[in-house]
């Protein structure tokens, strides 16, 4: 399964984008079951509200709620982070447990927030390989 994030959200909203266009067409050749966090469903659902936008698309895809599973390893997953002396945004967290509980792989394009999570079990998509630059980087 794959997660897909606020950020390829939007971009795949947006018509125009080249980015959504190539993020739905590599999504499509995966194979693989689609699906969005309760978590990046508000993100988005509340930039749509603000602008005046349709949400019917969006609430088509299937959405994973976040459970006490998922609590439980989120915020073992926000500690780890502060105990390595990095910053980690909460929902990113919630989102990057609730990947993990359901053995699927986040697609994002927000790397910097996500892929040092890569060390507690989170899968990105496409599989991605954290540089030595990036792995320096004080916040996640």
């Amino acid at each position: 399964m794959i997660i897909i994030d606020s950020d390829v959200l939007i971009e795949l909203l947006d018509r125009k984008s080249e980015k959504g266009d190539q993020a739905l067409k590599q999504t499509i050749e995966s194979n693989e079951e689609v699906a969005t966090t309760v978590i990046s469903l508000h993100e988005v659902l509340y930039g749509l509200h603000k602008y005046g936008k349709s949400a019917q698309e969006l609430l088509s895809l299937p959405i994973l709620s976040y459970t006490k599973k998922d609590a439980l390893l989120s915020s073992k997953i926000e500690l780890e982070a502060e105990k390595k002396g990095k910053i980690i945004c909460r929902t990113d967290a919630m989102i990057a447990a609730i990947t993990i509980n359901n053995n699927a792989k986040l697609y994002t394009f927000n790397l910097r927030h996500f892929q040092a999570l890569q060390d507690l079990g989170l899968e990105l998509y496409p599989r991605i390989c954290p540089s030595k630059s990036e792995q320096a980087s004080p916040t996640i």
